[in-house]
């Protein structure tokens, strides 16, 4: 049985390629992160199927697989093992490409960091138990303006995604199959591409609902491209719904 445990500097590894969510060489992690993945390593990693591992010139380049962002998404649902207890400078550098991360996504969707790290309870707003006040006849007569936040679907989004789940379903040959945008699209009506995608993003928080990038971007077609929904600065081509 092959060894799929990990050492300390290779769990770095992972949480910072998750961090960055971009391609990286040896130059651009030792140079922002001062880490390196030697030789041991990459064969380790691609042996458990965790990185991609490509050439720029001379140097190797290294991103996660659709198994390294499963991997690493499981560090953080079931915590880091004791056993890859990270050193201090290797920490330091995972926790400022976190914290980077972090940044990108508050400056991209606006949220507070109470929204992101305040308990569930604590974000739901309490229901005034008052009776509505009856509209006057000039407020009657006037035209109600609605409007919307950015990325929020106009639909319930909870309509939509039960779209997508029986769509999923449709397309899945097997249980935790993974099916590309470009099929699961057509299949969902006259539902607007804005509404899909804000419900994504909102889906991908789910513990059963994956997101990911295709793992060669080369062998993408100009199709694939336009069915990607961006999450996290990183366009996603394919989603698995599982138990």
């Amino acid at each position: 049985m092959p060894d799929t445990s990990l050492s300390q500097r290779e769990t770095a590894i992972l949480l910072l390629l998750m961090a960055e969510a971009r391609e990286f060489t040896n130059p651009e992690l030792d140079e922002q992160f001062g880490c390196k993945i030697d030789k041991k390593e990459r064969e380790h990693l691609q042996r458990l199927k965790l990185i991609e591992v490509g050439k720029k010139g001379q140097a190797f380049t290294y991103a996660l697989s659709d198994d390294g962002w499963a991997r690493a998404a499981a560090m953080f649902r079931d915590g880091i093992p004791r056993s890859s207890r990270l050193a201090a400078r290797v920490l330091e550098a995972v926790v400022r490409a976190m914290v980077s991360g972090l940044q990108r996504h508050l400056e991209r969707s606006g949220a507070p960091l109470a929204e992101i790290f305040g308990r569930e309870e604590d974000l739901v707003p309490a229901v005034s138990e008052a009776p509505l006040a009856e509209p006057s006849v000039a407020q009657a007569a006037e035209p109600v303006a609605h409007t919307y936040a950015a990325n929020v679907p106009a639909r319930p989004s909870d309509d939509i995604e039960t779209l997508i789940r029986k769509a999923y379903a449709q397309l899945a040959d097997k249980a935790n199959a993974w099916v590309s945008l470009t099929r699961l699209r057509p299949l969902l009506g006259d539902v607007s591409r804005d509404e899909v995608d804000a419900t994504l993003r909102q889906m991908i928080r789910r513990p059963d609902v994956r997101l990911v990038p295709w793992e060669s971007q080369k062998s993408l077609s100009q199709e694939d491209r336009d069915a990607a929904v961006v999450i996290g600065d990183q366009p996603k081509h394919r989603i698995l719904i599982g138990a």
